[in-house]
């Protein structure tokens, strides 16, 4: 099999590939992915497609019968058959496909199509350069297998399946391009998009945080090459993991722009982003659940265990940066009380468990809407929770003995090396192992839907936290060196942001006051106690008693409504956290 591809007309977004198959069946048949694996949601990519046709060794046109959305029959008669088709190449994101004057990308799932039968067949692939003139200096990076063309650049490539195939995505444009080693390995960093990166600090940092992963997992990467490919925007914040290379998306100021600046928050959020991804090169590429051997890519695949793939790795992430030693404690103490305080604002969390978020990834995490907050809980950030409980109570009970290292190098020799894939008691078993006694107690928490005893953990590791009220939108929970809690006297619960006639109300939290005086997402609030609100409203609500009615005019599409809210004192569900114990921390917080 031997498919090619070019980027036929990148102003009207199209690709064009040809597949060419020289022992095709008489009757063949031919798909492409409903979804991606790491992406638990249908997309149905088929639906780009555009002019599909099917010739024979002598270039004469043979019937083509679409079965189905994504799938294809060619009445063959001879041997040697050809596809031809566009695809439409317009979702600016790290899923599926883009291309326009300035770059292109695809991951192969969303322009090759699989041939039936054959899935386990090599093939080879010609990406070649885009037609247009004025893009002659383009680039292209890819993980892919190169077996011709200069690094770089466009040229001929292998994989091992269909599998291998569509697991290394490609990016080409005018590239900024650094390379450093790390235990033995050629990682590429590639970025698209105008940046004033300094690459050699970027460099530096992304060698620290592979290296320690690496070393985790007992020093041997797992691939011969890494490459991180990322398009940088105004605004824009995304990744996605493959077996030797990773997509992201970041904004432009998340990248470092000195060699010595201090790591400030948009350049850690970038760091965790990519040490995040990279971590998944163990941790669902490898090691992965059973319901995954082999993926059905056709339709859902469901698990109950999503919250140990992204819940752990969503842990390790930040911790990993931390580690390294990119930031510092207080700054990793800020991380995770970020993490924290976005579970603690949900009320999602007493109606749907981790195993239940896990399952329904497909219908309710990757479908969410504006009553989210309310009904579902993240298998990222509670899975991170969780898997700090794992953390505090395997250092805790061992003595320094164990921590979840132990829990991710067992799962790896057990799981990853083997092939086998985990089952939903596996992370247990390893567990008790380490620990020498029952947790089932331990493990209900991801049936359940109670809060995780973290608290009382964290002060046996010498970490105070507190739960306050939040000061707005913007505050997302901190690390306090001084121990002085903030946080507003009155409460509003809703989410919103501005609007030229008020405030657009985006979610509202169930019992808050904003939900007791009868707005709901969508609202334009336009006055409150008679004066037109403005983004600082609930600043200027402080200004107010606890117990006063205020009288609330909203529009709800063109009907004018009024509402009564009772000021009363907020949810405490922001948290910080702070060292109060430096040598009882060194149990954690050390490297």
């Amino acid at each position: 099999m031997h498919y090619h591809i070019v980027p036929l007309d990148p102003k009207a977004h199209l690709f064009h590939v040809t597949l060419t198959l020289d022992n095709a069946h008489n009757t063949q048949e031919f798909s492409l992915p409903a979804w991606l694996p790491g992406s638990y949601m249908i997309r149905d990519f088929a639906r780009n497609i555009i002019e599909i046709n099917a010739f024979d060794d002598n270039n004469q046109a043979i019937a083509l019968t679409q079965l189905d959305k994504q799938r294809w029959r060619a009445a063959n008669t001879s041997p040697k058959l050809t596809l031809s088709y566009q695809v439409y190449a317009w979702d600016l994101s790290v899923r599926s496909a883009h291309l326009d004057m300035s770059h292109g990308f695809f991951n192969g799932s969303s322009v090759f199509l699989s041939v039936k039968g054959k899935e386990a067949a090599p093939s080879t692939v010609t990406i070649a350069k885009p037609q247009d003139a004025t893009l002659q200096d383009w680039q292209l990076a890819t993980s892919l297998k190169r077996t011709s063309g200069d690094e770089f650049g466009f040229g001929d490539f292998c994989a091992e399946n269909y599998q291998d195939l569509i697991d290394h995505p490609v990016e080409m444009g005018q590239l900024t391009i650094g390379q450093f080693d790390a235990c033995g390995v050629t990682h590429d960093v590639v970025l698209s998009g105008a940046s004033r990166v300094n690459m050699p600090r970027l460099c530096q940092d992304l060698k620290a945080i592979c290296e320690y992963q690496i070393n985790l997992f007992g020093g041997q990467a797992p691939f011969e090459r890494y490459v991180f490919m990322t398009r940088v925007l105004d605004n824009g914040f995304g990744g996605l993991e493959h077996k030797a290379s990773t997509a992201l998306m970041c904004s432009r100021k998340d990248l470092p722009q000195s060699l010595d600046a201090k790591v400030n928050k948009d350049y850690r959020t970038y760091l965790s982003l990519c040490s995040h991804e990279y971590f998944h090169s163990w941790n669902v590429k490898r090691i992965l659940p059973k319901e995954f051997i082999p993926f059905d890519l056709s339709q859902e695949s469901y698990t109950n265990q999503l919250w140990a793939y992204e819940g752990i790795t969503s842990y390790f992430d930040d911790f990993i940066t931390y580690r390294a030693g990119c930031i510092d404690a207080n700054s990793y103490l800020e991380l995770l009380s970020a993490t924290m305080t976005r579970v603690y604002r949900g009320q999602g969390r007493f109606k749907q468990s981790l195993k239940a978020s896990s399952f329904n990834a497909w219908t309710k995490f990757y479908k969410q809407d504006e009553n989210a907050a309310n009904a579902i809980v993240s298998y990222y950030t509670k899975g991170a929770l969780f898997a700090l409980m794992l953390d505090l109570t395997l250092r805790i009970g061992s003595k320094g003995q164990y921590s979840l290292d132990d829990l991710m190098q067992q799962l790896w020799q057990r799981y990853g090396l083997t092939g086998m894939g985990t089952h939903e008691g596996s992370h247990q078993e390893i567990v008790e192992q380490l620990l020498n006694r029952n947790c089932d107690e331990l493990f209900s928490y991801l049936d359940n839907t109670e809060d995780l005893p973290l608290e009382a953990l964290l002060a046996k590791v010498g970490v105070e936290m507190t739960l306050r009220a939040s000061e707005g939108g913007s505050d997302i929970g901190d690390s306090l060196n001084d121990g002085k809690p903030k946080g507003y006297q009155i409460g509003f619960g809703a989410k919103y942001k501005a609007d030229a006639a008020g405030l657009t109300i985006i979610s509202v939290n169930q019992g808050s006051p904003a939900h007791d005086a009868g707005l709901s997402a969508g609202d334009v609030l336009i006055s409150c106690d008679g004066l037109k609100v403005t983004p600082e409203f609930e600043k200027q609500l402080q200004d107010y008693q606890l117990g006063e009615y205020l009288t609330l005019h909203w529009f709800r599409r063109d009907v004018l409504m009024q509402g009564q809210l009772a000021l009363q004192a907020p949810m405490l569900d922001t948290v910080a956290l702070r060292i109060s114990d430096p040598d009882a921390a060194k149990l954690w917080l050390s490297y």
